[in-house]
């Protein structure tokens, strides 16, 4: 019997999913640092389990009862809030529940267990990016890439299912598709955010298009070609700032370990990460996950990230990153009911670790906390500053392929998602499709599959990034070893947890409505 007393009803639900959803955390961490069948049953398992009770329609419709009442203790309302999001996103038949958890399950194992052959060995992810980056010979480039993409094809057919069974929850629920309940479930209207996408769209087209010609230019005339494909960029997806068009740190930073980066950069904003370091798992290895991610597991306290750091400016970005959403975690206020014990948004939390991790192109920083000269670092100012802009118009321009990629897989997953693919990429990042190619490229990213209806949080991201810099600037001085902008950030952004939606939290720590004002201001500044 689920009691119709709204304090009895949330500590009832609280209770029936909290102690399930930290093992599952558990063992989501155990499945991704050891790739094993065992870990990734017992990870399916739990899941299961977790979505079961999740999906109780009883508890939802308690939830929603209870909301039609005139409640005044607003933490108590904002927890039956959050309790009905997340009550509604599990609904569905045993079914359709047994097939996704089975799914995404199997995708994400094959994509923390795969590797690609290259001329008859078993390579990584990091050296195929040290490839792209770094090999002049068009021929290794071109193997290296396909090579990337070959677990596209391993998971296509199970992804386009996904979005199927996906879209059959969401329809049973009233809505069109999967991609509109999603958003709606994270408090956000698709009209609103494909408006916002269409703006930066827009504005970043020109300068886009200019700073890509440059690039293109340097391309052309180190490959000897006049035709560029996807392989002569320095990543797999043309999603980071390559060699060729920008200031390179690797020399710089290739002897700092990025860990202690992380300690001191974070250290000067009053946040000690120095049990999340102790926890995490940074390094690479066999069966070990390639991809970076942070987790927090019980929300008291113990928080992970999992890295595989090389020597380099790359890895050192990542871990900046994902410290910024460990340093988030950490400083939510404990006195938060547990529900509530969690960033206001993905997106807010992206936008932190997104600030985060532009400090590798901060000549502030670079001097102050990484101890580079500041002679070496004045000399090339310019270019660092035209770097950090190249890099988020460049990173803006891949996100709208994924967002409306996206938009598409679930408005008719039986479409040709191949070809829609190589249209979106070549309308938004100006990247000509290879000959013939036939392959669900798509489907080598692994957001496609196991982080659906996610990637428009980056790019909101990037401008609350933006958008919170501006207010520190204002406000403190600064960003860079300020400890006013780090009480700041702890005591607007990170303590309130998700005690308020994502506006209003936003609307109080800048004074103003999320906006792409300050972002785009910024690339047009700089990347020039």
């Amino acid at each position: 019997m689920i009691s119709d007393q709204p304090h009895r009803l949330v500590e009832t639900l609280e209770g029936r999913s909290k102690d399930l959803e930290i093992e599952f955390h558990r063992a989501y961490w155990d499945s991704q640092v050891e790739a094993t069948p065992e870990s990734e049953r017992r990870r399916a398992e739990l899941e299961l389990e977790l979505r079961r009770i999740k999906g109780d329609p009883d508890a939802l419709a308690a939830v929603e009862g209870a909301l039609q009442d005139d409640i005044h203790d607003p933490v108590l309302k904002r927890q039956l809030e959050v309790l009905r999001l997340s009550l509604l996103g599990n609904q569905m038949q045993e079914p359709q529940r047994e097939l996704l958890v089975e799914l995404s399950s199997a995708v994400e194992s094959d994509f923390a267990s795969f590797r690609p052959e290259l001329d008859g060995r078993t390579v990584s992810d990091n050296e195929i990016d040290e490839i792209l980056r770094s090999s002049n010979d068009p021929d290794l480039r071109r193997s290296a890439w396909e090579a990337s993409k070959e677990v596209g094809a391993l998971v296509a057919d199970r992804v386009r299912e996904l979005a199927r069974v996906r879209n059959e929850m969401a329809r049973d629920l009233g809505y069109a598709d999967y991609y509109g309940m999603s958003l709606d479930l994270q408090e956000m209207s698709e009209e609103w955010l494909f408006d916002v996408m269409g703006r930066l769209e827009r504005l970043t087209e020109e300068p886009f298009r200019a700073w890509k010609g440059a690039l293109d230019g340097r391309l052309r005339e180190r490959f000897s070609t006049q035709q560029l494909y996807p392989w002569h960029y320095a990543d797999p997806f043309f999603q980071q700032t390559p060699p060729d068009g920008r200031v390179s740190l690797d020399d710089a930073l290739q002897n700092l370990s990025a860990s202690e980066l992380c300690d001191k950069t974070f250290g000067s904003w009053g946040i000690d990460l120095g049990s999340v370091l102790d926890a995490s798992d940074l390094y690479p290895r066999d069966r070990k996950c390639q991809h970076a991610f942070c987790l927090n597991v019980d929300r008291d306290g113990d928080v992970r990230i999992l890295a595989n750091v090389v020597p380099g400016e790359r890895w050192v970005e990542v871990m900046l990153h994902e410290s910024g959403h460990a340093a988030y975690d950490i400083t939510i206020d404990p006195k938060l009911p547990y529900l509530l014990r969690r960033p206001a948004h993905i997106f807010v939390t992206e936008a932190i670790a997104i600030l985060s991790g532009r400090l590798t192109r901060d000549p502030e920083w670079l001097t102050n906390v990484a101890g580079l000269a500041s002679s070496e670092i004045g000399a090339i100012e310019a270019d660092i500053r035209r770097t950090k802009a190249a890099h988020s118009l460049l990173f803006a321009r891949w996100v709208l392929v994924m967002v409306h990629f996206e938009h598409d897989l679930y408005a008719d997953p039986e479409a040709d998602l191949d070809a829609r693919w190589w249209e979106l990429v070549e309308r938004m990042q100006l990247v000509t499709a290879p000959p013939g190619r036939g392959s669900p490229d798509w489907a080598a990213k692994i957001h496609t599959a196991v982080a659906p209806v996610y990637y428009h949080n980056y790019l909101l991201g990037e401008m609350l990034a933006s958008q919170l810099e501006a207010t520190c600037a204002r406000e403190c001085g600064g960003l860079v070893g300020m400890k006013e902008a780090g009480t700041l950030l702890s005591e607007r952004v990170f303590a309130p947890g998700n005690l308020m939606t994502w506006s209003v939290l936003i609307e109080k720590a800048t004074g103003s409505s999320l906006s792409p004002d300050d972002f785009v201001s910024g690339l047009i500044t700089n990347a020039s």
